[in-house]
């Protein structure tokens, strides 16, 4: 029988965008290997088990605080768009990590990149 578990890490660490995903105090629990690679100059894995809001500013740390309320308010609310960076032509949202009775468990920072992909379709060799 296949482990789910297993299944859910591989798809977060096959993922070409950096993951981070905090638990409701703000606590760093996972880094995906890109998430790791991308914040090495900030510390890299030693960052798990640190508070996201101390990697940020005041303003942005307003901000993660304003859409973690937001999140426990409904269980509809899972979804906020927060930026766009124009450097890397991606868009930022924050995303809300639910249990299967919906309670809010954990929150995580989703990347999109808008850039055209590159790769050949169906490359395999």
């Amino acid at each position: 029988m296949v482990n789910l578990n297993e299944v859910y890490k591989s798809v977060l660490e096959a993922d070409k965008a950096a993951v981070v995903i905090c638990d409701l105090d703000h606590k760093i629990i996972y880094m995906n290997p890109i998430a790791i690679n991308r914040y090495v100059k900030w510390g890299g894995e030693k960052l798990i088990g640190q508070n996201l809001l101390n990697c940020h500013n005041d303003k942005s740390r307003e901000m993660i605080i304003k859409v973690l309320e937001w999140f426990k308010a409904s269980k509809d609310n899972n979804i906020v768009y927060t930026s766009y960076n124009e450097k890397e032509n991606k868009d930022v949202y924050m995303v809300a990590l639910r249990n299967d009775a919906g309670e809010l468990i954990a929150y995580y920072e989703k990347h999109e990149y808008r850039n055209r992909e590159t790769m050949t379709m169906y490359k395999m060799d």
